[in-house]
């Protein structure tokens, strides 16, 4: 060990490693620790240990003069090992910094990640060096923004896409071999004027935090490809990282900059989906590398009965403790720092039911979302929520404060189980179209509370929705029995691929209802990336762990006429703001109108009634939206009006003749979309019918006079 430099009493402010031009200041907080050694590593792994002095309200802290970005560094932390009482500190492992702002790569297991010894109880303290965690680098946090400006989408304007940086960027033939499956790749402009000729408005990248990679996964030749196995809430994943292919893993930060600037760019925005309800390290017999070997009892929900074990509401081991401030304040210090510095837009939060428990119970006032409501910066972004755990009481779709959005699976179990044909009250039907009111109206929210998703990267892809029944998991080596069961999915009468014309066109028809559906409703649609080039994982439902040709866009064999369809009707919702309304719907009689707002109409032409909604075997609707009904203003504070619409759906196995309403003096109706006929136009007289061909949906537009 060299010479340790010389050490200034520095501040306990701000967390992590700062630098200011002249040297670094290192600031580390731990509560129950006796003593913590800075760990300085020089570029052939040499180390230098600085036993840090300064303890100011738990934190410990030291400055550096001298120490420049591109310093790698990690800590020892001294204190007692009496797993039994909650306690796991041990020096021999070199912990990462929670704060570290990059890392020098990733895990190595074969370098030592335990604090106890494997093989054995986790009460016996391992005694020798493990250097398996990656270090942190001291980072420079200047970047040129230039004149970059967040687009700012209003939340009831989205069109959400969600995405996996390496899926989407693997395979593309235009983006250069050495960016693919990166940062930089989804920063070409191959990747960027797709996704503008697309139409969406905010990209939802899964967890690009950095994680780790289970050793059970890596002993089957697999790896944690979706990353929901969190190690460091505040660097970008070197994984996904050009710069870091290069040898210059601090770059990823840069990298990832220059990525949401790109985007930005092109007026589309960036939504993390980000991991704060546990970590990679696992329960009592899961590694040390970084929380668990700092401070154990403050960053874990353990058991009070047996401090030895953890709380596990997310099946993965243990639970963050948000009922410690110093864990609150790790949180939102990320969510800060991921807007302020890397000018991210909103965040995806994953099983966040587990953030919302107090004691036990889901508490909708805990402490987590207080902070978050007051926040000057955080809540004022996009919000979204997975309403639910793996903990008893869990599901909570529907139960988030105001401000928050929320994944509603109730949506995607609704609007599945209708277009499968399994029949159920039609009024379900008619609040999941309508932005859930049932859902959200009562508690300050709006239509675009509700994330209308019919699949997302958990579970099949849209193609393999209307392709298979069963899952076909058997690359995860499983046996099969991982992944969801109750799929609610039809495979149109032959389970995987097919020859048949007939099933085939069914399909293709049913993943146009899919996407009108989703696209034409009140709500805030999610659209997962590649349904809308017919993406298949060949029916594995959790491929959590492919990273490979299962999980990558097959860029090669996209559907052209799926593609185009899409950005149609993702055209027609921008273009009407009756589809995406910032109000619900009220029923009421638009003034100087025998006519109300919206109108639910039977294929008949009649309107529904209670009867109608009440009967599972309606499979057919007619929803009239009246263009002046909006009572809303645009921009500028004038009356938001757009022209009468019609939306058919038949969900039925028979064609029917519809009946087009006589509504608001439309005495012709145009048509603008129908999911049997790419191809179709033409015009209806208001009184006369249309045939509504066997499971498929038409659009028509009447010009507002």
């Amino acid at each position: 060990m060299t010479t340790p430099p010389i050490l200034r009493p520095g501040r306990s402010y701000p967390l992590g490693a700062t630098w200011d031009g002249k040297g670094t200041n290192f600031a580390l907080y731990s509560e129950n620790a006796t003593g913590i050694e800075l760990c300085l590593f020089d570029e052939q792994g040499q180390e230098t240990r600085v036993p840090l002095r300064e303890q100011t309200a738990f934190v410990w802290h030291g400055y550096l003069p001298g120490v420049k970005p591109g310093q790698r560094y990690g800590y020892r932390v001294h204190g007692e090992y009496a797993p039994e009482r909650g306690l796991r500190f041990n020096p021999n492992v070199v912990l990462l910094d929670p704060y570290a702002k990059a890392l020098d790569g990733t895990e190595q297991f074969d370098r030592g990640v335990f604090g106890y010894v494997p093989g054995g109880e986790d009460t016996v303290m391992q005694e020798e060096e493990q250097r398996g965690a990656p270090l942190g680098i001291v980072v420079d946090p200047r970047f040129d923004w230039g004149d970059s400006r967040k687009p700012d989408v209003p939340f009831h304007q989205s069109v959400i896409y969600e995405a996996h940086v390496k899926g989407l960027t693997m395979t593309h033939p235009d983006v250069p071999d050495e960016l693919r499956g990166t940062y930089a790749g989804i920063a070409t402009e191959p990747i960027l004027f797709y996704l503008r000729e697309l139409g969406i408005t905010s990209i939802e990248l899964m967890p690009v935090h950095q994680h780790v990679d289970d050793p059970f996964l890596l002993d089957k030749g697999l790896t944690n490809y979706w990353g929901y196995s969190t190690l460091s809430f505040f660097a970008p994943d070197v994984r996904y990282s050009a710069e870091a292919r290069k040898g210059n893993p601090a770059g990823a930060v840069d990298e990832f900059k220059q990525m949401v600037k790109a985007l930005h760019a092109s007026g589309i925005e960036v939504i993390l989906d980000v991991v704060y309800n546990h970590t990679a390290e696992g329960n009592h017999m899961g590694p040390t590398m970084s929380f668990k070997g700092i401070d154990n009892p403050t960053y874990y929900r353990l058991v009070a009965e047996d401090p030895r074990f953890y709380f596990d509401y997310t099946g993965t081991g243990n639970s963050l403790n948000v009922r410690h401030p110093q864990t609150l304040q790790l949180i939102m210090d990320s969510l800060r720092y991921w807007v302020t510095d890397m000018h991210v837009d909103g965040f995806r939060f994953d099983l966040a039911s587990t953030l919302a428990r107090g004691l036990h119970e889901v508490d909708q006032l805990s402490g987590f979302f207080t902070i978050i409501h007051q926040d000057p910066i955080i809540g004022q972004v996009k919000l979204i929520a997975e309403p639910w755990d793996v903990g008893e009481g869990g599901y909570q779709v529907g139960n988030f404060p105001v401000n928050w959005a929320e994944w509603n699976g109730i949506y995607r179990d609704d609007m599945r189980a209708f277009w499968k044909g399994d029949g159920g009250l039609a009024s379900e039907i008619g609040y999941r179209l309508t932005g859930s009111s049932d859902l959200y109206q009562n508690d300050g929210r709006k239509p675009y509370a509700s994330i209308n998703f019919v699949t997302a990267h958990d579970g099949f892809t849209l193609r393999d929705t209307v392709t298979y029944e069963g899952k076909h998991n058997d690359a995860n080596g499983e046996g099969n029995n991982d992944g969801h069961n109750h799929n609610i999915t039809w495979n149109c009468g032959a389970e995987g691929e097919t020859d048949d014309p007939a099933i085939n066109a069914l399909r293709r028809q049913q993943q146009r209802n899919f996407l009108a559906t989703l696209l034409l409703g009140q709500g805030t649609p999610m659209l997962l990336g590649g349904d809308e080039i017919g993406r298949t994982q060949g029916g594995n439902n959790n491929a959590y762990c492919q990273d490979n040709e299962i999980s990558w866009y097959d860029w090669a064999s996209l559907d052209e006429e799926l593609l185009a369809f899409t950005k149609k009707v993702i055209a027609l919702r921008k273009s009407h703001p009756s589809l995406h309304r910032r109000k619900f719907f009220s029923g009421r009689t638009i003034r100087g109108e025998d006519v109300r707002d919206i109108v639910w109409l039977r294929f008949d032409g009649a309107e529904m009634s209670d009867e109608d909604w009440n009967n599972p075997q309606t499979q057919s609707m007619g929803i009239f939206l009246d263009g002046n009904g909006l009572d809303d203003v645009d921009e500028r504070g004038e009356p938001l009006l757009d022209d009468h619409l019609l939306l058919l759906l038949n969900a039925s196995h028979v064609d029917l003749p519809f009946r087009l309403p006589d509504l608001a003096g439309c005495e012709t109706w145009e048509l603008e979309l129908d999911t049997a006929d790419d191809h179709a136009s033409g015009t209806v007289t208001a009184g006369e019918e249309t045939n509504l061909a066997a499971r498929s949906v038409k659009l028509y537009r009447c010009p507002r006079q």
